[in-house]
């Protein structure tokens, strides 16, 4: 009896971490280093892409806070200040094929 119960104990501990890591899949996660020279790129691509769409002149002065998710390339979710306001910027990024694409850009 007991081996059933280790065994039914087991199949019950392994399902549930199996879906734990399922939710965390595609979740969005804090950017450690903000100050990270690829988060800087990040940031002063929204900000250029941005004033291209829109003909403002912003400028970019620093990243306050982000968060990355993993997709098929990732999605950069960034606080920014821009010409001393706050923006939110999400830019989407495949690195291995050199593409960037800002989703969206607003007031924060």
């Amino acid at each position: 009896m007991k081996s059933h119960c280790v065994i039914l104990l087991s199949l019950l501990l392994l399902s549930l971490s199996t879906i734990s890591a399922a939710a965390l899949a595609g979740g969005w996660t804090p950017i450690k280093n903000i100050n990270d020279p690829h988060v800087k790129e990040i940031a002063d691509f929204a900000v250029t892409e941005h004033n291209k769409q829109s003909g403002e002149k912003l400028k970019l002065e620093s990243v306050v806070k982000g968060e990355s998710q993993v997709v098929s390339g990732t999605n950069y979710r960034l606080v920014l200040v821009a010409s001393s306001k706050n923006y939110q910027a999400v830019v989407y990024e495949k690195p291995w094929l050199h593409f960037k694409k800002l989703t969206s850009f607003e007031l924060a």
